[in-house]
């Protein structure tokens, strides 16, 4: 079968080298990495600004020196990549989406949040619809085979329908709360969402006018269209979600490393369900990264749809930004579809730098 050939444009730690930071259970975690391990995709060419950072990713990736872009532009003119990853940070990613799709790249695997502010995710949606560009979003959760299993119990019917979402660390909105938000989406099956309310601690200090100087820590209820309601806490636990639906309820633990499924079990003297642990099903442990760029190679392979899709990319930073919008209105109730919102994320900070060996 036909290899598919990647690129990567933004070579730092998400790009390349978290896989250092992450345990051996999440590998491969990087864009980089999930391309190494793909068995259909090779990975070509990168670019980023820090000459030092690519050489740095050509010896782990094995990438030729004239494979090593810094201005990405000449790097799809010449490489004309099948998928290119945007490990960029938000401010600067809706440029790249842009010029890769229009330079004829068939699929995209953008890093969270999908953009700067709201303009310029419709500008993307408008873009990749117009040249017919697959875009997944990197939300892992939404690929994750535990989190699949989870939605499929909550599918299911065992035990009744779904009624409330708690979600722990929601964390700051663009870098954490798009994972947050994502996965309730996803176990609610992408239900529209009707209003929020929400509150930034910090959101005083960091939003100056209508720019965010920095990403904003935010919680707050989230109320879909289905009935379904949601509560994002920053509760300084480890990342949990619990889905409590009629008849029990089904928990992701330790960032999805252990799962908790209470069901009916027995009844009282009153006829009244009572509810016990059972065994969670079994499942096939493998790497998220890999399962969103199998993805888009089975989109690639088939003309088929994306798990994610650019729609519900732009539905996530919908939410971000509703989320602002009602901090700055006190905590208000704020209907979606948002309107007018003209907030955007304009940080003033350098590179973060990549931690190129793991820890002995």
């Amino acid at each position: 079968m036909q290899n598919y050939k990647a690129a990567l444009i933004g070579c730092s730690r998400m790009g390349a080298f978290i896989d250092n930071e992450v345990p051996p259970n999440m590998r491969p975690y990087s864009h980089a990495a999930g391309y190494e391990a793909c068995d259909r995709t090779d990975l070509i060419a990168c670019a980023d600004l820090r000459g030092d950072v690519m050489q740095q990713v050509g010896t782990r990736y094995g990438i030729a020196a004239d494979k090593q872009y810094t201005n990405y532009k000449e790097l799809l003119a010449r490489e004309k990549p099948d998928i290119v990853s945007i490990a960029t940070q938000p401010e600067h990613r809706t440029e790249i989406i842009v010029a890769a799709a229009s330079a004829g790249t068939r699929a995209i695997y953008a890093e969270k949040a999908l953009s700067a502010s709201m303009a310029e995710a419709d500008r993307i949606v408008e873009i990749c619809q117009a040249h017919n560009v697959a875009l997944n979003m990197g939300t892992n959760r939404r690929f994750d085979p535990g989190y699949d299993q989870m939605k499929a119990v909550i599918d299911s019917g065992q035990i009744g329908a779904l009624t409330t979402l708690i979600i722990h660390q929601t964390s700051a909105l663009f870098n954490g709360a798009s994972h947050s938000f994502d996965l309730l989406q996803r176990l609610n099956s992408d239900a529209p969402v009707s209003w929020v309310q929400a509150h930034l601690p910090n959101g005083d200090e960091v939003i100056d006018g209508n720019s965010l100087r920095e990403d904003p820590v935010g919680h707050g209820i989230i109320q879909f269209a289905n009935g379904v309601t949601a509560y994002a806490l920053n509760s300084g636990r480890g990342l949990e979600v619990e889905a409590i639906c009629a008849n029990g309820s089904v928990t992701a633990l330790s960032n999805g490393n252990d799962w908790q499924l209470r069901a009916p079990v027995k009844r009282d003297h009153r006829g009244r369900n009572v509810m016990g642990l059972v065994d969670f099903p079994e499942y096939e442990h493998r790497a998220s990264t890999l399962c969103l760029i199998e993805d888009l190679v089975r989109v690639l392979d088939t003309g088929g749809e994306p798990r994610g899709g650019v729609e519900l990319a732009r539905a996530n930073t919908e939410l971000i930004f509703a989320f602002v919008e009602s901090h700055q209105q006190g905590g208000a109730r704020v209907e979606l579809p948002l309107v007018g919102s003209n907030y955007r994320l304009e940080r003033e900070r350098a590179p973060r730098e990549p931690k190129y060996k793991a820890d002995a």
